[in-house]
């Protein structure tokens, strides 16, 4: 009986001993949880995070939009929630049993007269809906458009490229007084109304390539740049004397037409004339020169193209003297 007690106080012991062990332990393990999960977060992966305002400017740079028509990662993601706020005060929550029971009364308008019908999805929209626009631009490139969309009324800029617009109406560019450059290059458009254009005060560039014209309309005064490239209008197309009154006309571009003959008369402020591609087969002598006048001479032209043309430009050496440089053609 002596001998057991010291070995039942050393097992009493040894107990004891672990379970003061255990303890820490267990605390330790309790403090380095929090630091093994805080490691996560140490060294956070940044690269994805280059997009700030103060380099925005030189990611995104819209100065030359004839080279960027693809800005359908710049429209602003719209997320909609679906939970409705929480009201401030707890006593405004509805009763569940109430809602059950009760059904909503409609009450009908306080106003006078018809309640407007509801507007039909894309139709008459404004063009910053169906668009892009940033300032005084608007960039409507390749969004399936089929008509000219209505213009904000501070339109400067507009960019309507790779649609299906068929046409052009008086109306679609009515009021429309700063517009100063249309571009509808590649569309499906086959005409265009006398008065589309005409009545634009601020209009300097009209780009109408890669269409499907047989007739131009007519320009406004002030038109300092056009082309209507690749389109399918012949010299009947063209208005007698279409160019004449266009003092401050410099680009007139009209290559792969059907053009039996070159426009005349040409303005004076013209510097590059674009004719290549077309059926001309003749010219006269005052085609760009004045014949009374030998000293004439046209600085401002010095780029005129008719190659292409089944015609032979050594059979009218009277009608360059004037011209600080020959035609390309064939001679």
């Amino acid at each position: 009986g002596r001998r057991m007690r010291p070995l039942g106080w050393l097992g009493v012991a040894s107990l004891c001993l672990g379970t003061l062990w255990a303890v820490p332990a267990q605390e330790r393990r309790k403090a380095e949880k929090p630091k093994a999960d805080l490691t996560l977060y140490e060294n956070p992966d940044l690269d994805n995070y280059d997009l700030t305002l103060d380099n925005y400017g030189e990611i995104l740079d819209l100065s030359n939009y004839e080279e960027l028509y693809d800005y359908g990662d710049l429209a602003p993601k719209i997320e909609v929630g679906t939970l409705a706020p929480r009201p401030k005060d707890p006593k405004t929550l509805p009763d569940p049993g109430e809602t059950t029971a009760r059904t909503p009364k409609l009450h009908p308008p306080s106003g006078a007269g018809p309640v407007p019908p509801a507007p039909i999805p894309g139709q008459g929209l404004p063009s910053c809906l169906l668009c892009l626009c940033l300032g005084t631009s608007v960039y409507c490139d390749d969004a399936g458009l089929e008509r000219i969309p209505a213009l904000p009324p501070d339109t400067a800029y507009l960019y309507a490229r790779f649609n299906r617009i068929g046409a052009v109406r008086a109306g679609d560019f009515s009021g429309l007084e700063k517009l100063k450059r249309i571009d509808l290059s590649s569309n499906s458009i086959s005409w265009a109304d006398a008065d589309a254009f005409r009545l634009l005060p601020s209009l300097q560039e009209l780009l109408l390539p890669e269409n499907r014209l047989t007739a131009l309309p007519e320009l406004p005064r002030g038109i300092v740049r056009l082309d209507a490239r690749l389109n399918r209008i012949p010299s009947a197309g063209l208005r007698p004397a279409a160019f004449r009154d266009l003092k401050q006309l410099q680009f007139l571009h009209l290559s792969d037409n059907q053009l039996d003959f070159i426009p005349v008369p040409l303005p004076e402020s013209l510097r590059s004339l674009h004719l290549q591609n077309n059926n001309i087969q003749t010219m006269h002598e005052d085609t760009f020169c004045d014949s009374q006048d030998q000293g004439q001479i046209r600085r401002a032209l010095e780029d005129v193209r008719l190659d292409g043309n089944p015609i032979n430009l050594s059979l009218f050496p009277n009608a360059f003297f004037c011209l600080p440089r020959l035609p390309t053609g064939r001679f």
